[in-house]
């Protein structure tokens, strides 16, 4: 497990979070570190592979948020490490990496893991450490009930419902999936089918590739095309990319929508090269839409940490580590990982800056934020 420490970027709800480390919002920006011990938090994501752009683009948007912490001090007086662990998208190793956190007493929490088939595992291993914001809105893994796993994003069928609702207010009756065969993808192909039977609308044509990190795309692309679609929805992630460009090279006209989790800054300047852009569902504001504190703030924080690219993905990571950080301001000076719980299940209400997140003793799952954007010529997202 490769480990690697950071003196993060940025924070939401500065006001609570600077009062809670003893200074002023018009303190010096610029304090020196802490000499008490740190606040450790693991991240298992992929580092490497076809899924690398989604992994480093939540750990980005962590560092983002916690590198600006602890500039402002940290939370009482604490500096957060962040620790990663690159898991390659194997679910085996994701456990691992977990498992490995989690023996570690000094390990508070786990923030934002990678897939859903990742979140699968490390839940059934892993039950006493608290884990914030896994990347995947598989409904079953939302609902199972897990006391440890906070959800920041909202479930598949919430974003699959905003984007069939959208297609079907523009009079667009037939509808088109591509999904990978896999649990990501078996779990979005029943939140398209449940959107639909309550419409009592059928699909015209579903294909499937052989995994989400798989780039054997062509046959679902050439399959899809044939067929009388009028709004494909993309169920895809990394390989989003090369989906759509071989379904436009196989002669498919549908209008393209694609889940949040294939909003990568990369997937974006990629799909933006065509003639027509896709849709996409959100789980959290473009990180264009300035009218929202909590971007503002993310846009702040990314730049002062050096990342020049903005994405949905790596927002969603700033907003992941900005709960877990609140949960440990409300954990109070002698954290460990039960008054952590008590301090994310405290979080009822909470304002990140324009988008309410609640939680509570019987409450995991937070957000209901769901919207639809789109991109222009330069992948720049459009709400």
């Amino acid at each position: 497990m490769s480990e690697s420490r950071s003196v993060l970027p940025s924070s939401p709800q500065r006001r609570s979070l600077l009062a809670a480390a003893g200074l002023s919002m018009l303190g010096a920006p610029w304090v020196a570190r802490s000499q008490s011990s740190t606040l450790r938090i693991g991240a298992t994501i992929a580092d490497t592979g076809v899924e690398r752009f989604n992994g480093q683009g939540l750990l980005y948007g962590a560092k983002a948020y916690f590198d600006a912490l602890n500039r402002a001090g940290g939370i009482h007086g604490r500096q957060i490490e962040l620790l990663k662990a690159d898991d390659e998208f194997n679910a085996g190793k994701a456990k691992d990496n977990a498992l490995k956190f989690a023996a570690d007493a000094s390990v508070l929490a786990l923030i934002h893991p990678q897939g859903t088939r990742q979140t699968a595992e490390i839940m059934k291993a892993v039950r006493d450490l608290p884990i914030v914001g896994p990347n995947t809105g598989a409904t079953a893994l939302h609902k199972s009930g897990a006391k440890n796993v906070f959800w920041v994003r909202t479930n598949y069928d919430q974003e699959v419902e905003r984007l069939v609702k959208l297609a079907d207010n523009l009079g667009l009756k037939r509808f088109g999936l591509v999904y990978p065969n896999d649990p990501f993808g078996q779990s979005v192909l029943e939140s398209f089918q449940a959107a639909l039977a309550r419409r009592k609308i059928e699909a015209v044509g579903i294909a499937s590739t052989p995994g989400t990190a798989s780039l054997e795309v062509d046959a679902a692309a050439r399959q899809l095309a044939k067929l009388p679609v009028q709004v494909l929805i993309m169920s895809l992630a990394g390989t989003t990319p090369a989906f759509y460009q071989a379904y436009r090279a196989a002669g498919g006209v549908s209008m393209c929508y694609g889940l949040s989790v294939s909003g990568t800054a990369a997937n974006l300047a990629q799909l933006a090269k065509g003639n027509d852009r896709p849709f996409f569902s959100v789980i959290v504001p473009s990180p264009n839409a300035q009218k929202f504190e909590i971007v503002r703030q993310y846009r702040r924080d990314m730049k002062a940490a050096g990342f020049e690219s903005e994405s949905l993905v790596s927002l969603e990571g700033y907003v992941d580590a900005y709960v877990l950080a609140e949960g440990l301001r409300r954990a109070g000076p002698r954290v460990d990982r039960d008054s952590l719980l008590a301090g994310l299940e405290s979080l009822s209400n909470f304002d990140i800056g324009g988008v309410r997140l609640n939680f509570d003793k019987h409450v995991r799952e937070g957000n209901s934020y769901t919207d639809t954007v789109t991109i222009d010529a330069s992948g720049r997202l459009i709400s």
